[in-house]
């Protein structure tokens, strides 16, 4: 009777109260690992743990592959049901029910701010390529053309009306939690968007350039995760306790030699290496230049005569891989060790618990939006040509004049050109 009434008393019966449950139940306990020294050799529980984060992890991988398969648009629709999911998780982070039943529709404005700055973000990033798509309609190119050309206004208005918004439901004796929610909001939009863009930016300039550097961070997390779980004996760093340097040398090596090996097979797909210039579904068949052309290399100096291969086909993109390999497995951790230290900041585990074995959404982002940040910089950098092309002037055009400017350059254009060629006869 008295164990009946302590398993009635300790479930929660009002919102208040289930929202104080679920944030226990996530807070670190700093006495937890130490009786197992912290360490996943010395974790009795390490091996249904890992079965846990094993399932998940096929799972995920292959709905990667089938949205992959897919496309540009699919995947592009993925990062942003990612970023929603991120958003929740980081908006109840410092969610306190007492305030908010006290603020009706104040959570409403976070998401207000967070649309409009994915209508700005994706708006910069995706005008050209919806110019591209509309380009035959008449009137569906007029009609984008005179959006994209007041783009930045309506975004800017739409943020004024959620500033606006923000200061008509400020309340006495609220103000500090409303403003720490105004900034954390804010914050939010800086490492959800800022980051997970070059993502989509580097998803049309060809999925390689997407999913090589995606790739290399799975397989560092993975062979991390799977070095440490065997043979982790010295703790990395204090943030997280569970890394050791076992764990991450070899997860090092791991992901360098298969930034080279990967890139040699992904080069060889032209649905991967062309670039998508319009918002279509439809298969691409383009030029993939001469990154992705292979190139033999000889060995006769380098190897004995009993070794069997004398000659090497590489692919130049391949030796770009490296650097790629050589970010994921040194730098983009460090995105992780940031997290682990933001969730030891505010006494929690994860940032949620959407995925079994893994914690949130959040939780799996953290080195993919460090290395989805420099991918796309070394690409503009290092791949990128810095010179004009045709198609960058075209794109010009197309997205700053109308149709009768257009029209105009044409015939001007069609004026210097005969003026040459009959000054050259």
């Amino acid at each position: 009777m008295h164990s009946e009434n302590n398993s009635s008393a300790s479930i929660p019966t009002t919102p208040t109260a289930r929202l104080r449950h679920r944030r226990r139940s996530n807070e670190v306990n700093p006495d937890a690992g130490k009786a197992n020294g912290h360490l996943l050799v010395n974790d009795r529980n390490k091996y249904k743990s890992f079965l846990v984060r094993a399932y998940s992890t096929v799972w995920m991988i292959g709905g990667f592959v089938l949205i992959v398969y897919m496309g540009h648009l699919y995947i592009t629709a993925m990062v942003v049901v990612i970023q929603i999911f991120m958003a929740r998780e980081l908006f109840n982070l410092l969610r306190k029910a007492h305030e908010e039943r006290d603020l009706p529709g104040f959570r409403l404005l976070n998401w207000h701010f967070f649309f409009t700055a994915m209508l700005f973000v994706y708006g910069r990033i995706l005008s050209q390529r919806l110019v591209n798509t509309v380009t035959p309609d008449k009137f569906l190119f007029q009609l984008v053309s005179s959006l994209i050309k007041y783009h930045m206004v309506i975004c800017y208005f739409l943020y004024i009306s959620g500033f606006v918004w923000f200061i008509l439901t400020l309340k006495k004796k609220m103000y500090k939690y409303q403003f720490g929610q105004y900034a954390w909001t804010h914050m939010i939009l800086i490492v959800v968007f800022t980051q997970s863009s070059f993502t989509v930016a580097s998803i049309f300039e060809g999925i390689f350039w997407f999913l090589l550097p995606a790739s290399l961070i799975v397989i560092n997390d993975i062979a991390a995760y799977v070095f440490g779980f065997f043979f982790g004996r010295t703790p990395l760093i204090k943030l997280s306790p569970k890394k050791t340097w076992e764990g991450f040398i070899g997860a090092s090596v791991a992901t360098i030699i298969s930034a080279f090996v990967l890139a040699n097979f992904l080069g060889r797909f032209q649905w991967l290496t062309c670039p998508r210039k319009d918002l279509s579904t439809g298969w691409l068949d383009c030029d993939p230049g001469p990154l992705f052309k292979p190139e033999s290399f000889t060995l006769h100096e380098w190897v004995p005569l009993w070794f069997r291969w004398k000659e090497i086909v590489v692919l130049p993109v391949q030796w770009h891989a490296l650097c790629l390999g050589l970010f994921a497995s040194i730098i983009a951790p460090f995105g992780g060790f940031f997290a682990s230290g933001f969730k030891r900041a505010f006494k929690v585990k994860d940032f949620g618990d959407s995925i079994p074995g893994h914690g949130g959404i959040t939780d799996r982002m953290d080195c993919q939006m460090v290395m989805a940040v420099f991918a796309f910089i070394y690409h503009q950098s290092f791949i990128v040509p810095q010179s004009l092309s045709v198609e960058m002037i075209v794109e010009q055009i197309l997205t700053n004049l109308t149709l009768e400017e257009q029209q105009a350059l044409y015939v001007k254009l069609g004026q210097i050109i005969k003026e040459r060629l009959f000054g050259q006869s």
